[in-house]
C-alpha cells in the first residue's frame, strides 16, 4: 500500500525537515499549476517518469518552465532512449497516479529502483514545491531537504544541467 500524506509528513518531520503545504484544487498539468500556486513562494516544478529502452527507470525533476527534451536526455544522464512510463509501473513504483508525479514518490519505491536526477538549475532556488502523494495540494521544502529526504529514500540523487536553454 503506498504511503499517504500524513505518513510522508511523518517521514519528513522525523528527518528534521520543515515544510509548508497548500491545499488547492486539483491539478493535472503545468498550466493547471499555475494558476493555482500564485503566492506559494518558490520554484514550482515538474516531474518526468520516464523508463529507458534496457527498463532503467528514471524520475527527472526541474522547474515548470524548463525544456526537458527526451532526445537528448538521455546523453546528459547516461540512459538509453526515454519515453514515459505507464500509469500502473508509476503507481506500481512511486505509489501515485499520474497528475501526482513527485520526488515525495520516492518514500515508496522500496527498492530504490528509480533513478534519480535534479536538474542543476532548480537546485539553486532555495525553496521548491512539490505534490504530497496528491496533486490537490502543494509542499514547499528547502532544495537542500529535498537531498537529505531523497537519501533517506534510499537513493542517490544526481544533480545533472538536464534542461535546455530556454528560448
Amino acid at each position: 500500500m503506498p504511503a499517504r500524506r500524513d505518513e510522508l509528513f511523518q517521514r519528513l518531520d522525523s528527518l528534521g525537515i520543515s515544510v509548508k503545504t497548500y491545499d488547492h484544487a486539483p491539478v493535472f498539468t503545468v498550466e493547471e499549476a499555475k494558476r493555482v500556486h500564485d503566492g506559494i513562494p518558490g520554484g514550482h516544478c515538474k516531474n518526468l517518469f520516464c523508463k529507458d529502452e534496457k527498463g532503467a527507470l528514471w524520475l527527472i525533476v526541474a522547474l515548470e518552465d524548463s525544456v526537458i527534451n527526451l532526445k537528448s536526455a538521455p546523453g546528459k544522464i547516461g540512459s538509453k532512449r526515454l519515453t514515459f512510463g505507464k500509469p500502473d509501473l508509476l503507481m506500481e513504483i512511486l505509489g501515485v497516479e499520474p497528475g501526482s508525479v513527485t520526488p515525495f514518490g520516492l518514500i515508496n519505491d522500496q527498492h530504490a529502483r528509480t533513478n534519480v536526477i535534479l536538474d542543476e538549475s532548480m537546485m539553486t532556488v532555495e525553496k521548491l514545491n512539490f505534490h504530497p502523494l496528491q496533486n490537490a495540494a502543494t509542499t514547499t521544502i528547502a532544495s537542500q531537504d529535498l537531498l537529505t529526504f531523497i537519501r533517506s529514500c534510499g537513493h542517490d540523487p544526481r544533480i545533472v544541467a538536464v534542461s535546455d536553454p530556454l528560448p
